[in-house]
């Protein structure tokens, strides 16, 4: 059932990512140890022939040197630089404490993304905020022979998330790797993929067999929020457009509306913006979810944005730093927004299923939807 990538990719060339044009490609460790993973390596620098290409094959994917110490600038020539690797401990229970998140076991076949929202709390953890670039880990048969183990021991139906330290498709045009990971979850009989995606390009994905087996999720918000807070990124249309085009293709489809953000008038903003999506995407599940940042995170957010952003500006009105070290709103303003979306989103669709993201117990007692602890978007 383990098919080799290049199998699974047959005919597959890889095409520039939208929004990535990296100035250096790195070859770290384990990067050049098979034919298969030269091949690929070859492949995507032919894309970007004007990339410095550096062999560090004795530098693990986290030690690349970016040759700065201000955060900032490490945080942008991070976005900037490509490295290929391996990541031997790439399938992993999430442990999260202090919130309501039911953990989940999740995957990273990347490393972070070339996407540059400001408000980014992976910018802020301890194993992004040291090596900000964008990884690609060519062990990717070996992740899949990892989740194969775990999945049969489980012996049930369970998730594995592709999104939670990287976007799960950005990066998808040079590696074809979502080929691989669809026909893998398919014919699988415990293992399932659910994928987080800021993303439009997905014509990888349209003519696969998936079997039900992949829920694709999006990441949303307004226009207005993109365009201000998510520069680098596809714009809302875009992204419906790719959501409607998986879904005629039968794929399970999710949106994950976070973080809302209180800019001026985000009441008939996020109207809209519901009207819009709901109407044009027949959704199985929607999860809400606020600002959860860490001070490393938040501080290139004001040196990028300054202090009188929405974001920084609700933080500093009652907002707390909670039991999980994440910075949040405060919890009146994410009840009153959660309440107003949720609202609107019974208005349109009465069935839906909502779920909240990395919340306390409180704020679900609060907006009376304590039986939908747990049903989020990582999981089944």
């Amino acid at each position: 059932m383990l098919h080799n990538w290049l199998e699974a990719c047959h005919g597959y060339f890889p095409k520039a990512a939208q929004f990535f044009a990296p100035e250096r490609i790195v070859l770290a460790k384990g990067s050049t140890s098979s034919i298969e993973r030269k091949t690929l390596i070859e492949s995507v620098c032919s894309v970007y022939p004007n990339a410095d290409i550096d062999k560090c094959l004795d530098t693990a994917h986290n030690r690349v040197d970016l040759q700065t110490k201000d955060p900032l600038e490490l945080h942008l020539r991070g976005k900037r630089t490509l490295v290929f690797g391996e990541h031997k401990s790439a399938v992993r229970l999430s442990s999260e404490e202090g919130n309501t998140c039911p953990n989940y076991w999740h995957f990273s076949p990347y490393g972070f993304c070339p996407h540059s929202c400001h408000y980014c709390y992976l910018a802020g953890t301890q194993g992004i905020r040291f090596s900000p670039t964008v990884k690609i880990f060519l062990n990717l048969e070996e992740i899949l022979s990892e989740i194969d183990r775990v999945a049969r021991e489980l012996a049930e139906p369970t998730a594995f998330y592709l999104g939670k330290l990287q976007d799960g498709l950005a990066l998808d045009p040079l590696t074809g790797y979502s080929r691989a990971l669809v026909s893998f979850f398919a014919s699988h009989p415990y293992a399932r993929m659910t994928l987080l995606t800021k993303s439009a390009e997905v014509t990888n994905l349209l003519d696969l067999d998936h079997r039900g087996n992949t829920i694709l999720s999006w990441s949303l918000n307004p226009a207005e929020v993109i365009n201000h807070f998510e520069t680098n990124t596809p714009q809302l249309h875009e992204r419906i457009e790719a959501m409607k085009a998986c879904a005629d293709a039968g794929y399970p489809i999710r949106a994950v509306i976070m973080p809302v953000i209180p800019v001026t008038e985000w009441q008939s903003i996020y109207d809209r913006f519901l009207e819009k999506l709901l109407i044009q995407v027949q959704l199985e599940r929607v999860t809400l979810g606020g600002v959860c940042i860490y001070r490393a995170a938040l501080d290139l957010m004001e040196r990028k944005l300054g202090k009188d952003n929405a974001i920084s500006q609700a933080l500093s009105t009652g907002g707390e730093r909670c039991a999980d070290g994440r910075a949040r709103y405060p919890k009146s303003l994410r009840v009153e927004m959660y309440g107003h979306i949720i609202k609107k989103i019974r208005l349109l669709r009465p069935d839906l299923t909502i779920g909240l993201c990395l919340e306390e117990n409180s704020v679900f007692e609060a907006l009376d939807l304590t039986e939908s602890i747990g049903r989020c978007n990582c999981v089944l």
